[in-house]
């Protein structure tokens, strides 16, 4: 069996990091033999490495090796890019045509983002890991393919099956084996190591002096969090390589290609109290909206049974349930309908009030004075509407505006609040 060292220096897999060293031992160990293989990390690390190292050393290596990218091929496309069609099967498919199985039949498939499968085609691969057997679309003859299935996802399969995206059956067909490899960001010694050779790469194919990192470039190489892992760093290397002339790279002329550069640092959390309540407030506004239709159609069933029964309090018991989910609280607005128990009247129909009374003396007194005496009955303002709008000013000024904060102290809801501003026109 090959040493690591030598399949490294085959497969061009540069590094020296103790998990990516594991890795790859496992892939030796594995390739062998004929168990589904599972390669997991993140986008980026290089996981179709480890298919290619397990295809080589096993004895398929003289067989067919096909990558097939998951998430790139529609979905309704998909089972017959795998498995085969036949002629007249779906519109457009003017012929028979071999799918991958087929034609990989005594080799090795990678089967890459396995994870963006469709649930149905998940099904007809879980009968290949199991028996061997796949059936083409549009044809109800089974037919048999010996394949090495590997494959790799960035994807939390874990996750997926508790969110019902992916079989637990299948999980467990593929991932007899699972390698992972590490992130770059947790191989710190392996990514000045990688963009030298990167870089050295490029200056041989663009026939240019290769570029050298300064101190502090080195520095900022190490910190940066390579989110797109080693895929990114290439891609820098690259960009440096052909658009920088002079070719001793510093900190800061490296930090203009980085995204973001520094996310790895201790985040600045800004204040966004003031956004989190707008967005609070219109989420509100639209659910108003879009009840107000319903609570309209209500509100007019309500109307016309008072008018018919003529009896406030009946229509009001008959109806609880809906006068508390339109007014809120039995508190907020049962006013309204107390009124109607004990005048038998539309809410609408106002009750007319006594004018004020007005009684003259004239009398004589000790100094021979007429004293005009003047006594007026008023009665206080009762209005529901003006005592109301008034409270609600009241609460708003003293909350600075703050709608949820006005609505606590008011002991309503705040969809009650927003409903009676747009009433009174606050």
């Amino acid at each position: 069996m090959e040493s690591v060292q030598a399949i490294k220096q085959r497969f061009e897999i540069i590094g020296n990091d103790p998990r990516l060293n594991r890795a790859l031992e496992k892939a030796m160990q594995v390739a062998p033999t004929d168990i589904s293989v599972l390669v997991t990390g993140e986008s980026g690390v290089g996981k179709e490495s480890i298919p290619k190292i397990i295809h080589a050393l096993s004895h398929r290596k003289h067989g067919k090796y096909i990558a097939v990218n998951c998430g790139a091929i529609p979905e309704g496309t998909i089972d017959s890019e795998l498995f085969g069609h036949e002629k007249g099967a779906f519109t457009g498919a003017t012929s028979t045509r071999e799918g991958y199985f087929e034609v990989a039949d005594g080799g090795t498939i990678f089967l890459d983002e396995v994870g963006e499968l469709p649930l149905t085609t998940q099904v007809r691969l879980l009968r290949v890991l199991e028996n061997g057997e796949f059936i083409k679309v549009g044809s109800s003859q089974v037919q048999k393919t010996n394949v090495r299935i590997v494959a790799a996802t960035n994807v939390n399969m874990m996750e997926a099956i508790e969110k019902g995206k992916f079989r637990e059956d299948l999980y467990y067909r593929l991932s007899t084996v699972e390698i992972s490899l590490p992130p770059l960001r947790e191989r710190k010694d392996d990514i000045h190591l990688l963009f030298r050779k990167f870089s050295a790469d490029f200056a041989q194919k663009y026939k240019m002096p290769p570029i050298r990192l300064e101190d502090d470039a080195v520095l900022l190489l190490l910190k940066y969090r390579w989110s797109g892992n080693i895929r990114q760093l290439r891609n820098i290397a690259e960009q440096i390589s052909v658009l920088e002339t002079n070719r001793n790279i510093t900190g800061n002329t490296l930090r203009g290609y980085l995204p973001e550069a520094g996310t790895n640092l201790p985040a600045v959390v800004r204040d966004k109290k003031s956004e989190s309540d707008f967005s609070n407030e219109r989420e509100i506004l639209y659910k108003v909206l879009f009840d107000m239709r319903s609570d309209l159609n209500d509100l007019k069933k309500l109307t016309m049974e008072l008018m018919q029964n003529g009896n406030g309090a009946k229509v009001q018991e008959s109806n609880k349930n809906l006068i508390q989910r339109i007014y809120g609280t039995p508190q907020e607005d049962g006013r309204i309908f107390e009124e109607v128990s004990r005048n038998d009247i539309l809410p609408s129909q106002h009750v007319s009030r006594p004018e004020p009374i007005v009684e003259h003396h004239d009398e004589d007194d000790d100094d021979g004075n007429y004293l005009f005496a003047e006594t007026v009955e008023e009665e206080e303002t009762l209005r529901l509407d003006e005592k109301e709008v008034e409270l609600i000013k009241k609460a708003l000024e003293r909350n600075k505006g703050k709608r949820k904060a006005a609505a606590d102290e008011l002991g309503i809801s705040e969809r009650t609040l927003y409903r009676k501003i747009k009433q009174y026109d606050l």
